[in-house]
């Protein structure tokens, strides 16, 4: 049994993070949705402390606490398998995005799609996510770019959050690009953002977090500030794009506004660990995404090494990581970044929690959270997961103490 905290552990950091507390020969007790006790067999207080027992036999198999992927964008209409190709043909991103592919793409087919098609496509694919190990979601919007459509993807968002039985965090990122009608006034959009759509959000209560990204061709850091220090006023907490294709100061400027994470990386240095270590907010890398686009892989191992905590997302997305396969995520920062399987599971699950703002109750086997996890197929160690990455070897997922069956 992987992954065993004491409840009030809320995230992991530095060497700590190269550890995963585990029993083995070990026993777990649910009741209703919580943990309520776990030990060693030695310690097994025996069947007639419970009524109405029932007992799951998982010898030779491996139990840790769900996945809790911290930035994903799955609810979309439409793939786009054609940018993928032509980046086989030799396109960079940022060639695509300025011929009117990548995120202003999205935003066209979202304007065509119903609340009723998006919400059950990305019904579809949590369902695959939950059956992979995955037992809490964050969602962004940001391919509706119009207040329309960002409130359209933001009630689909707040369905699936009362539709299924996984925590869901919602995230407002209506500054994910600024469309095509505002390039020459972005100052227009985002005067938008901020006096219409963060107004009607808050109205409705449709947004947890409210993310912008920070990137050339995209928002400056003195737009991002602007833009979340509004949001902030409506109890919308920040979270922000950073360093994905270039060094653009979205680090420090996540941190000026006590961002609760700065996401993706690819290009921090040693100015954005440093401040990162004076902080409270959490680095999240995108496996996913750097290896679907072939950038840069971020500098994990000297942000462990330098004290700080990590968290690992799969940034589920149409266009630059099509995958919400957490096994594969932690498979791909061991193989790439050098992570060692214990600091994926920390960074997948515990610190996952952290920058979803859930670590009180779920992350960890602990007394008293949700009764939220996986039960492997037989497998020798935890290492077995990431060195076996093309296997399925999830055999069981528990939500809420119940077996996962699909929704």
């Amino acid at each position: 049994m992987a992954q065993v905290r004491e409840p009030d552990c809320s995230f992991i950091k530095g060497n700590d993070m190269s550890t995963v507390t585990s029993l083995y020969d070990a026993w777990l007790a649910v009741e209703n949705d919580l943990i309520v006790g776990y030990g060693a067999m030695e310690d097994w207080p025996g069947i007639s402390d419970w009524s109405n027992l029932e007992i799951i036999d998982a010898d030779g198999k491996i139990v840790l606490p769900t996945y809790c992927d911290s930035h994903t964008h799955i609810v979309f209409a439409g793939s786009r398998e054609g940018e993928f190709v032509d980046r086989i043909n030799g396109l960079s991103y940022e060639e695509i995005a300025l011929r009117g592919g990548g995120i202003i793409n999205s935003a066209k087919k979202m304007q065509a799609a119903t609340q009723e098609q998006l919400y059950q496509s990305a019904l579809m694919r949590i369902n695959e996510m939950i059956s992979q190990g995955t037992g809490a979601i964050e969602i962004k919007s940001g391919y509706g770019l119009s207040l329309d459509a960002e409130i359209k993807m933001l009630r689909v968002i707040k369905k699936l959050k009362q539709a299924l039985p996984i925590p869901i965090k919602a995230t407002f990122l209506g500054a994910h690009a600024i469309p095509p009608a505002y390039k020459e006034n972005r100052q227009s959009y985002i005067d938008l953002i901020i006096n219409e759509m963060l107004p009607a959000i808050a109205q409705e209560q449709l947004a947890d977090y409210c993310d912008v990204f920070c990137e050339r061709n995209y928002f400056t850091p003195e737009e991002i500030i602007s833009i979340l220090n509004a949001a902030q006023k409506y109890n919308l907490q920040a979270k922000v794009h950073a360093e994905q294709l270039s060094n653009s100061g979205g680090v420090l400027a996540g941190i000026k506004v006590g961002a609760v994470s700065v996401d993706h990386l690819e290009y921090v240095g040693d100015a954005e660990i440093e401040a990162l270590l004076q902080s409270n907010t959490m680095p999240v890398i995108l496996p996913g995404a750097a290896f679907f686009l072939s950038l840069p892989y971020p500098p994990a191992k000297k942000m462990i090494a330098a004290g700080l905590p990590l968290a690992i997302a799969s940034d589920f997305n149409p266009g630059s990581s099509p995958s919400g396969n957490m096994n594969l995520m932690n498979a791909i920062a061991c193989i790439q970044y050098g992570l060692t399987p214990e600091q994926t599971i920390n960074a997948s699950t515990l610190n996952g929690a952290f920058a979803m703002g859930i670590a009180e109750n779920y992350g960890s086997i602990a007394i008293g959270k949700k009764a939220n996890f996986i039960i492997t197929k037989e497998i020798p160690s935890l290492a077995y997961i990431p060195y076996a990455f093309g296997s399925n070897l999830i055999e069981q997922v528990y939500i809420n103490g119940v077996k996962y069956k699909g929704y």
